[in-house]
Order: structure tokens, then C-alpha cells, then sequence
């Protein structure tokens, strides 16, 4: 039982991560209609940028504090996805304005074919390693009723609370904020928006620029447990699963979604694993979300479009 434990709080652990990226993927899509395939390179790029910042900056003002270096670094890091979501939205979604869908999801790829190679270029293409202070020491609990006790690692921990207190924060932001309900109108219709007044450009910019801050949350998470590295944009791919289990609109669905996926994995690699062979963790994701498209397209949580005619 012990055993069991474990791998399932590990599955929880790592569906935490795959939430965090699946939330950048649901502001985008919440507030503008469009996947997003961008997102798994804007959580790279601003792992780099956050990573070579950390690195450069305490020598450059002369301190060795890891915590103020991070501090600096991270505020540095969300100016510079600010003015990268100012860039997106001037050079790429505004002359896009009322275009079709499938349009805005070939720039959106486009956008992460380019921050692919520019942050390599501008931040370099080695592994680097972000250091938050976090002891690499397990955490062992409940040794008094398992054997041995539950292990579990500080990194996921700190992704756990991360991950709650972003939901809980862009929940308040979409629900009770005036700028959260005109996302969620520009999402709806984008002339009937515009037609009342809410200003499109700007709202884009916001929406963008909170999707860069989450994606450099989950960039450091990622980056401090597996360091920075190319195939940080890749487990990006790993979010689209979750967010169609979930729901493209859910905020709260990105992060069940996740914890689901993420069990799901672990449990039946550890116990279907030795006995169909191995490789099941791979594809299990991309499995369920497939059999969520046959039977419930929108996801648990999100919203059913019904089409009047």
C-alpha cells in the first residue's frame, strides 16, 4: 500500500507540472478562441531567459545572494515576456483582427518556430541549470505508518503550491476583474467586442503577457527539476492532452486534467508496464484525451457549444 502511495502522489506531483503549462494554453484559447502552439516555446524561452539572467546578474552587480540574483532575474524575465506579448500582438495579431481561426493558429505556430531559434540564439543552446534554493533532498512522510515512509521530492512540492495559487489568482482575475470579462467577451465575438468598445489590441497584449508569466513559473519549475534544455518545449506537447481533458476554457480543468493524466501514467506504467511491455507513459496521455474526443470533445469542465440554427 505504501508503494501505491507513493507512485500515485508521484503521478499527482508530475500532473501538477503538466497543469502548468496547460494553463497558458487556456488563456489564450479563454480569451481569444485560438490554440496556442506557441506556448510551449514562450515556457523555453523564458527558462532561458530567467536561467542566463540568474547566472549573469550577481556578478554584474556584485552580490552572491542566490535569493536577490533570483529575485532580479524572475522580475527581469516578466518585463521581458511583457514586451515579448507587446511584440506578438503588434506584429503578428493585430494584422490578423477578425481573420479566421485556422489563421491565427498557423501564426501562433510560426511564433514558436521563431522563439525556438531566437532565444537559442540570444541566450545560448547548452543546458543550463536554474537554482531556486530548493534542497535536492526528498522529503520523507508518514514514516510512522508505512515502512520506510512516502517519499516525496521538495521540486514538486513547490510546483504544487504554485500551481494553486496561479488557479486561485487567474480564477479571481476571469470572474470578479472587469479585464478578466472583457477577455471573455473578445473571446466570444471580436466585433461585437470591439462594437462596444473594449479595446481588442490591448486586451490581447494582457492576455498574452499573463500567459508569459505563467509559462516562466512552469519554465523555472521545469527548469530547476530537469534544467533548461531544448526538450522543455516539447513536454509542452504533453499540456495539449491535459487541456483536452479538462476543457479549453476551464481554468480548474487544466489542473484536473493534469493531476488525472498524471496518476494515470504513473499507475499503469509501475503495474501495466511489466505486463504489456514498457513505454506505456509515452502514450497513455495522447490515448485518454483521444477517447475524450469521441465521447465529450469539450472536456470535463469546459463549456458545451450549442450551435442555433
Amino acid at each position: 500500500m505504501g508503494f501505491l502511495i507513493e507512485v500515485v502522489i508521484g503521478g499527482l506531483m508530475a500532473g501538477v507540472l503538466y497543469a502548468l503549462v496547460a494553463l497558458g494554453f487556456v488563456l489564450i484559447f479563454k480569451a481569444s478562441g485560438v490554440f496556442n502552439f506557441a506556448q510551449g516555446a514562450m515556457v523555453l524561452f523564458s527558462a532561458l531567459a530567467f536561467a542566463r539572467l540568474a547566472e549573469w546578474i550577481p556578478p554584474l552587480i556584485g552580490v552572491d545572494s542566490l535569493l536577490l540574483g533570483n529575485v532580479i532575474a524572475f522580475c527581469l524575465a516578466v518585463v521581458i515576456m511583457v514586451v515579448l506579448a507587446m511584440v506578438i500582438e503588434r506584429l503578428v495579431l493585430r494584422p490578423l483582427v477578425n481573420q479566421e481561426g485556422i489563421v491565427l493558429l498557423m501564426a501562433t505556430l510560426g511564433v514558436s518556430y521563431f522563439l525556438d531559434g531566437f532565444g537559442q540564439t540570444i541566450w545560448g543552446s547548452s543546458i543550463y541549470e536554474i537554482n531556486l534554493g530548493i534542497s535536492k533532498d526528498p522529503l520523507f512522510i508518514l514514516n510512522d505508518v508505512f515502512q520506510g515512509g512516502i517519499l516525496i521530492n521538495r521540486d514538486d512540492v513547490v510546483a504544487a503550491v504554485a500551481a494553486t495559487l496561479l488557479v486561485i489568482i487567474l480564477a479571481i482575475f476571469f470572474q470578479k476583474t472587469s479585464t478578466g470579462r472583457a477577455l471573455r467577451a473578445v473571446a466570444d465575438d471580436h466585433q461585437a467586442a470591439q462594437s462596444i468598445g473594449i479595446p481588442l489590441n490591448r486586451i490581447w497584449v494582457i492576455v498574452w503577457a499573463v500567459a508569459g508569466f505563467v509559462a516562466l513559473v512552469a519554465g523555472a519549475v521545469w527548469g530547476s527539476k530537469l534544467g533548461v534544455q531544448f526538450s522543455l518545449a516539447v513536454l509542452a506537447l504533453k499540456a495539449l492532452p491535459v487541456v483536452i481533458l479538462g476543457g479549453f476554457t476551464s481554468i480548474p480543468g487544466a489542473i484536473i486534467g493534469g493531476l488525472i493524466i498524471g496518476v494515470g501514467e504513473k499507475v499503469s506504467e509501475v503495474y501495466l508496464g511489466p505486463i504489456i511491455g514498457g513505454g506505456i507513459e509515452n502514450w497513455f496521455a495522447y490515448g485518454l484525451a483521444l477517447c475524450f474526443l469521441l465521447i465529450r470533445p469539450q472536456g470535463l469542465f469546459g463549456e458545451r457549444i450549442i450551435d442555433r440554427v
